[in-house]
């Protein structure tokens, strides 16, 4: 019954837009600054960083921002989702599992006030439609596809993660100006129900549609929607970078575009690759990972540091793996053990798991020369070789990354996400930021308070009864 609601409620929407336009509203508050970057190393844990800054031999570009810590529970769970955890940034609302820019329909975690009734599943505005709404350019830039829960949760409202086709659509048609990734294959007539052809939709609606990464660098367009692969791009120690940008070129490419908006903009970037890492238990390709997160960072620093009228955000959404910087083996040996210890045989790694298995023969017979040639392991025992062999296809990083770890001193706890406090960094124009420990909710609420938005205006405008709006309307 939802899913025939919200399809008139996303055409009634558009109707309106189509016939209103986007009207300004007064902000709620004298807006500080004019820009935001919020960047987002999706499940970035602490420890994933301290081993990262090892493993670079000198300091991150995030350890010169300020810091809090911030809490990442969900709406009816300890431990969230990111579907929920990327919806309390973007809306202020914490929400349910799975859902993304709705509102949960039970929250029974300690201290929540529960859902009003008709309230469940309703949709709320995100800071990136407050932004355009208020008239400043907007992006998204992630390494995932482009529907997938993060950037999802800034741009479109359903409460299932996992309706690309929903998802998509709604992405296609809020008026974004700019979107860098991957996920071009959910676009296309083959891919959806509806045998719509989203891409064209892109182009017709006055996009220069890219990708190559050549194509995008070049591209002059004040509307720009770049797709470089089917869906996530490659961990960027694996990536062609003839057919993939970076992370940092995207980021460095979005900027370049927004910041021509004389009203300013808001951009979001994801790191999401650093979350699929973490759930394999690969070292390798969170250090890969979170390096080129780093480096987006940098250029986000950079720019706010020459214009002085931008904040920037980075902050995770959660844990993930239960990673630590030391295992059960160095229980007794830990004050003793070298830096080489933990970092030596990262550092041999040129791949990550899921870049070694296109390394691989069709038989699995090359297994011994590829683990030396590409991870630096020579002394393969014979279970390890077996499980490498048998690992299913596209899930190899979950059978090599616990390999490496072992000899790296890296210890694990889980393959799925955790529920510890994540570090909140930022950038501010000047001294006014979160500080102590906050809620992730807050870092909506912050976002909209310097940028002077009204979220709940927005939510006002954008999303009206469908029943009632048609009936009005004859």
């Amino acid at each position: 019954m939802f899913r025939k609601n919200f399809k008139l409620l996303t055409i009634i929407t558009l109707l309106l837009l189509a016939t209103f336009g986007y009207q300004l509203y007064p902000a709620a508050a004298e807006p500080k600054v004019k820009n935001v970057i919020f960047l987002i190393p999706d499940g970035m844990s602490l420890d994933g960083t301290t081993l990262t800054r090892w493993y670079k031999g000198g300091p991150l570009a995030l350890d010169e921002m300020d810091l809090c810590l911030v809490r990442t529970y969900s709406s009816d769970a300890a431990i969230a989702d990111s579907a929920p955890a990327a919806t309390a940034f973007a809306t202020g609302f914490k929400s349910h599992t799975g859902y993304v820019g709705v509102l949960p329909d039970e929250a029974n975690m300690p201290g929540l006030q529960p859902i009003a009734k008709g309230d469940g599943k309703k949709p709320v505005a995100t800071v990136l439609e407050g932004a355009r709404l208020s008239g400043k350019a907007t992006g998204l830039v992630a390494t995932c596809e482009i529907m997938h829960a993060t950037p999802a949760a800034f741009s479109a409202h359903y409460p299932d993660r996992k309706n690309y086709d929903a998802l998509s659509e709604q992405q296609v048609y809020s008026g974004v100006d700019l979107v860098l990734g991957g996920g071009y294959k959910f676009l296309g007539p083959d891919a959806r129900k509806d045998r719509e052809d989203l891409v064209k939709v892109i182009k017709d609606l006055g996009y220069d549609y890219v990708t190559t990464p050549e194509a995008m660098k070049k591209s002059g367009s004040a509307k720009l929607w770049g797709m470089f692969a089917p869906a996530d791009l490659s961990y960027d120690m694996d990536r062609d970078s003839t057919n993939q940008p970076s992370l940092e070129e995207m980021t460095a490419k979005a900027i370049e575009v927004l910041s021509k908006d004389k009203d300013g903009f808001f951009l979001m970037v994801e790191g999401s690759k650093i979350d699929w890492a973490s759930h394999a238990n690969d070292p390798v390709g969170i250090i890969s990972d979170l390096l080129a997160f780093d480096r987006a960072v940098k250029v986000a620093l950079d720019f706010a540091k020459q214009d002085k009228n931008t904040v920037v955000i980075a902050v995770s959404d959660h844990g993930n793996g239960g990673i630590s910087f030391g295992d059960n083996s160095t229980s007794k040996s830990y004050d003793k053990e070298p830096l080489a210890a933990f970092t030596g045989p990262l550092k041999k790694a040129v791949l990550t798991g899921e870049g070694l298995e296109n390394k691989l023969n069709e038989d699995r017979s090359n297994i011994e020369e590829v683990m030396a040639a590409y991870f630096g392991i020579t002394d393969l025992t014979g279970s390890e070789i077996a499980a490498i062999k048998e690992a299913k296809k596209g899930s190899l990083n979950y059978t090599v990354g616990p390999i490496i770890s072992k000899r790296a001193h890296i210890g694990w706890t889980t393959n799925g996400h955790t529920g510890e406090e994540v570090v909140l960094y930022e950038y501010p124009t000047n001294n006014d930021r979160p500080t102590g420990v906050i809620e992730n909710t807050d870092v909506a609420r912050y976002v909209e308070r310097v940028l002077g938005l009204n979220l709940k205006e927005t939510s006002q405008k954008l999303f009206v009864s469908a029943k009632e709006a048609f009936e009005s309307k004859g």
